[in-house]
C-alpha cells in the first residue's frame, strides 16, 4: 500500500527550487518541468500553483522585492540603504536575476507591484531626505550607483580589495554621494 505523497510547504518548495535553476542557468532559461522534477513533485505542481512560468518568476521577484524593502527599512539611512542594497544582490543573486528580468513578469500584478514600489520608496525617501535641494534625479543616480556596483560585484568586473567584504565596498562607494 502506497502512503499518499505529501511535501509540506510545496510553494516554498517550488519557489527553492525555481531560484536554484535561476542561479545555475539564469530566469529565462527557467522551466516547470525542471522546478517540478527538482522539487520532487509532478509537473503539474507548479503550474497549479503559479499558473505559468510569468506566474513563478513574478512569485519570485515579489518575494525579492519584500526582502529588499525590509533590508532598505531596516537599513534606515541613505548610505546604510545602499549597502543593503548591493549586499541583498550579492548575497540573493537570483532573487536579483529575475527582479531584472520584467519581459518575463506579469509586471501588473498587484502583489509585485506594491513589493517593488516599497522597495522604491524605502530607497528614494532616504535619497530625497539627503539630497537638498530635492533634485528628482538623486534618487535615480543613487539607485545607479549601487545597483551599477551591485552589477559589477556579481559580474565578477569588481571584487572588494583584501581585508574588505562587500559591505565595506558599498560603504566606500556610496560615500561618494554628496548633498550638494
Amino acid at each position: 500500500m502506497t502512503r499518499p505523497y505529501h511535501h509540506g510547504d510545496l510553494r516554498r518548495a517550488l519557489l527553492d527550487a525555481a531560484l536554484a535553476q535561476v542561479a545555475e542557468h539564469g530566469p529565462a532559461a527557467l522551466s516547470l518541468r525542471g522546478v517540478a522534477r527538482q522539487a520532487g513533485v509532478s509537473h503539474a505542481a507548479p503550474a497549479h500553483h503559479f499558473g505559468n512560468k510569468a506566474g513563478l518568476l513574478t512569485a519570485i521577484a515579489t518575494e525579492g522585492y519584500r526582502i529588499l524593502a525590509s533590508a532598505l527599512a531596516e537599513a534606515g539611512d541613505f548610505q546604510e540603504q545602499g549597502v543593503a542594497y548591493v549586499v541583498f544582490a550579492t548575497e540573493r543573486p537570483a532573487h536579483f536575476a529575475v527582479m531584472r528580468a520584467p519581459d518575463l513578469l506579469h509586471v501588473d500584478d498587484p502583489d509585485l507591484t506594491a513589493a517593488r514600489d516599497d522597495a522604491g520608496r524605502q530607497l528614494s525617501g532616504s535619497v530625497a531626505a539627503r539630497m537638498s535641494p530635492v533634485d528628482e534625479a538623486a534618487p535615480i543616480a543613487a539607485w545607479s550607483l549601487v545597483h551599477g556596483l551591485a552589477s559589477l560585484l556579481l559580474e565578477g568586473n569588481v571584487r572588494p580589495g583584501p581585508g574588505e567584504d562587500v559591505a565595506s565596498l558599498a560603504r566606500a562607494v556610496t560615500g561618494h554621494l554628496r548633498a550638494e
